[in-house]
C-alpha cells in the first residue's frame, strides 16, 4: 500500500542561531480561511471589552497644598518633575515617581498665578497677585532621588516688583526672555529688573500668554475683553487680534504644527485656529458642560488635555470634535490647571480641592515593563479595533463612558438647548424670504470680528 505524507525539509524551519526568528508556515489563501473576518471581528469586540475591564486611569493624588492649585509647569529637562503653585503663595516641586514634595519655594504674599521653566530647565519663573516676578534656581535632579527631604526650601535668585498684579507667565523657547500677562503684556529679560518691552492693545486685563514653540518671537495672549491677540517681538505693535463672543481662559500651541493653536473658552468648547487665518476656527471641540479653564498639548501634537469647571478632565484628538476620554473622581473639584507629561504617557491635573492628581494618558495601558511579545499583541489588538470601529457593537463599547450625575444631566440639558436653537433657526429660515437669512457654520458663529 502506498502512503502519501507531507514532508518538509528540516533545514527550512530550523533556526541557525537562537536569536533568529522562528519561521512559521501559513497558507493565506482566502478560500481556506473563510472565517477570517468573523474571527477578527470577535477579536476586536473582545479587545474593546478588555479595554473597559482594564481601564484604571487614576494612579494617585499628591496632597500638600493648603489652598486651590492655580498653575503648573513642566521641567523640560527632567521627566519626573512638575511644579505647582497655589492660592496661598506656596510653590512646590513634585517628584511624580514617588508622588511627594521635593522642594518648596516660599515667598509670594498672594496667589501664585503663573509658573514657567526655561527651556534648559535651570530657571523657574513665578508671578502672582502680589505684583512680583520671582526667579528661582531649579534644584538638581539628584535631590529628588535622595531620602533627606527635610527643610528643602529654596530662596529666590531675583525678585522684580512691578506696578500691577500678574495673571500668567510663559518662557521663550531657546531664549532668555519671558512674558508676563496682566494689565498689559510685558517682555522681561532674566538679567533686567524692568521689562524690556511692553505691548498694550485695549484696556482689559490679559489673562494668559503662550510663546510659539516653532517661532520664538511669536506669542499669543487672551484677555478679559474676549479677544485672542498675536504679538511679534520684532514689531513695535501687536500683529493680529480676533474677538469672540465669550472669553478665552487659556491657549496652547501645537508643538508639531506650530502654526496652529487651540483655545479653551468659557462657552464649554475649545477652538483650534490656524494663526494665518483667524476669521474661522479649524475645528470645534465639544463635550464639556461648563467653562474650560486650562488646556495643554501632548508632546506628540496628536491630542490635548483640558480641565474644566465641571470637575472633569478630558482628552481630545487634535482634529476630533468630541473627547476620546473623560476622567473624574468623587473628590475632585473644579479643575484649574492640567499638563501632559513630557513623554505623553501621563496627565497631571490640579484642582480646587488642593490636590494634584496623576492619570494615565491611555486608561487601559499596562504600566511597568512590557515584553516584546506583549507589545506586539497590544499593537495587533489596537489595529483590529481600528479596523472594525465603525461597526455598531464595537463603536458602542468603545464610546461608552460613565459620567457623574451632574455632568450627565447638564449634558442632556445642553443638548436640548442646542437642538431647540437649531429648530428655531430652521423655522425662522423657512418663514423668511429665500436668501435673506444665511446660516453661519459653527466654526465662524462664535467669532465676532478680526482686527489687524
Amino acid at each position: 500500500m502506498k502512503v502519501k505524507v507531507i514532508s518538509r525539509s528540516t533545514d527550512e524551519f530550523t533556526r541557525e542561531r537562537s536569536q533568529d526568528l522562528q519561521r512559521v508556515f501559513r497558507n493565506f489563501d482566502p478560500s481556506l480561511r473563510s472565517q477570517e473576518k468573523a474571527v477578527e471581528y470577535v477579536r476586536a469586540l473582545n479587545a474593546a471589552k478588555l479595554d473597559k475591564i482594564f481601564a484604571r486611569p487614576f494612579i494617585g493624588a499628591m496632597d500638600g497644598h493648603r489652598d486651590s492649585i492655580k498653575c503648573m509647569a513642566k521641567n523640560p529637562n527632567y521627566l519626573k518633575a512638575i511644579f505647582s503653585g497655589s492660592d496661598d503663595g506656596d510653590i512646590r516641586l513634585w517628584d511624580l515617581a514617588s508622588r511627594r514634595t521635593v522642594c518648596q519655594f516660599p515667598g509670594h504674599q498672594g496667589a501664585v498665578q503663573g509658573l514657567t521653566v526655561s527651556t534648559d530647565g535651570s530657571v523657574l519663573v513665578s508671578c502672582g497677585s502680589d505684583c512680583t516676578v520671582r526667579l528661582w534656581n531649579v534644584p538638581d535632579a539628584n535631590l529628588a532621588d535622595s531620602d533627606n527631604l527635610s527643610d528643602n526650601s529654596a530662596k529666590p535668585v531675583a525678585v522684580y516688583v512691578w506696578k500691577n498684579a500678574f495673571r500668567a507667565v510663559d518662557h521663550q523657547w531657546d531664549g532668555d526672555l519671558f512674558a508676563t500677562a496682566g494689565a498689559q503684556v510685558d517682555i522681561w529679560n532674566h538679567n533686567r529688573s524692568q521689562p524690556v518691552n511692553t505691548f498694550d492693545w485695549g484696556a482689559d486685563t490679559t489673562i494668559s500668554v503662550r510663546f510659539n514653540p516653532g517661532e520664538p518671537n511669536i506669542l499669543a495672549t487672551s484677555a478679559n475683553d474676549r479677544s485672542i491677540t498675536l504679538y511679534d517681538l520684532r514689531m513695535s505693535s501687536p500683529a493680529r487680534k480676533v474677538i469672540m463672543r465669550t472669553k478665552t481662559n487659556s491657549i496652547a500651541w501645537n508643538p508639531m504644527e506650530p502654526m496652529n493653536f487651540t483655545s479653551a473658552n468659557e462657552d464649554c468648547n475649545c477652538y483650534s485656529y490656524d494663526a494665518r487665518k483667524l476669521e474661522e476656527a479649524k475645528c470645534v471641540h465639544k463635550d464639556h458642560v461648563s467653562a474650560v479653564m486650562d488646556i495643554d498639548f501632548s508632546p506628540t501634537g496628536r491630542e490635548f488635555v483640558t480641565g474644566s469647571y465641571d470637575r472633569t478632565v478630558r482628552i481630545f484628538q487634535y482634529n476630533g470634535g468630541h473627547s476620546r476620554e473623560i476622567y473624574h473622581t468623587k473628590r475632585m473639584q473644579r479643575v484649574f490647571c492640567v499638563k501632559c507629561s513630557c513623554d505623553a504617557s501621563y496627565v497631571i491635573s490640579g484642582s480646587d480641592d488642593t490636590n494634584l492628581r496623576l492619570w494615565k494618558a491611555k486608561a487601559s495601558e499596562q504600566l511597568g515593563v512590557v515584553l516584546p511579545r506583549e507589545r506586539k499583541k497590544h499593537e495587533y489588538l489596537e489595529a483590529v479595533k481600528n479596523r472594525y470601529k465603525h461597526l455598531p457593537e464595537v463603536k458602542r463599547i468603545v464610546r461608552h463612558r460613565h459620567l457623574p450625575r451632574p455632568v450627565y444631566k447638564a449634558a442632556n440639558l445642553r443638548r436640548t438647548m442646542i437642538e431647540a436653537e437649531r429648530r428655531k433657526e430652521q423655522r425662522r429660515k423657512a418663514h423668511s424670504a429665500p436668501g435673506s437669512i444665511v446660516t453661519e457654520p459653527v466654526r465662524k458663529r462664535r467669532i465676532i470680528k478680526e482686527v489687524e
